[in-house]
Parts: C-alpha cells; sequence; structure tokens
C-alpha cells in the first residue's frame, strides 16, 4: 500500500488496534479469573474484570500505539486544516460578491 493510503485509514487502523488491546487485556482477566488468580463471583465480579481491563489496556494502547496515534492525529489535523482552507475561501467568495454588488449598486445611484 502506498504512504496516501495508509493515512487515509489512520482513524480506523487506531481504533482496531486499540480494541484489540483492551480485549487482549480483558482475555487476560478472563483467565486470571477462570483459574481464581483473581477472586471474581457473580456479575459485579465480571464488571470488575472489564474495568480491570480497561485500567490496563488504557497505558498499554498509550505505549504500543503511540505512532498509530500521532497518525491518525495527523490525518485529523489535515483534515480540518483542509475545511478551515475551504471556509476561509467561501467566505472571501461571498464577501466579493457583495463588495461587487455594493459598487455595482453605488455606480448606478450616481449615473442614475
Amino acid at each position: 500500500m502506498s504512504k496516501v493510503s495508509d493515512k487515509s485509514h489512520a482513524t480506523l487502523r487506531y481504533t482496531s488496534l486499540r480494541v484489540s488491546v483492551f480485549l487482549g487485556c480483558l482475555l487476560v482477566m478472563l483467565l486470571l479469573g477462570h483459574f481464581q488468580l483473581i477472586p471474581v463471583k457473580g456479575e459485579l465480579g465480571v464488571v470488575f474484570l472489564f474495568l480491570l481491563a480497561a485500567v490496563f489496556s488504557a497505558p498499554l494502547s498509550y505505549v504500543l500505539l503511540s505512532k498509530q496515534r500521532d497518525e491518525m492525529s495527523a490525518q485529523i489535523a489535515g483534515k480540518v486544516t483542509g475545511l478551515r482552507n475551504r471556509t476561509a475561501e467561501r467566505i472571501a467568495a461571498q464577501n466579493a460578491e457583495e463588495d461587487a454588488a455594493d459598487e455595482a449598486a453605488r455606480s448606478a445611484a450616481v449615473n442614475g
């Protein structure tokens, strides 16, 4: 794949990897609970395992996915910059049209 297509899916890639890290941590926590290395009782114990997986996956994702997060940030920043530029161009074009209409009205008032 080319560099451009790699960048175009940066958000999807980061999100997929982030979910994968969480699911991996959840699997480990469920296995630890199954073998009674972590005491789990009832539904509240399962919720505890999900929370524990979230707590462990957050710093892992922060460290392991920094490159993907930077690519996603660059992709989002590029889209925001493009949107900002298009908006500024559209406003400038509208201002130019208004100025031309005002100038035409002034010339008609002076000549009429």
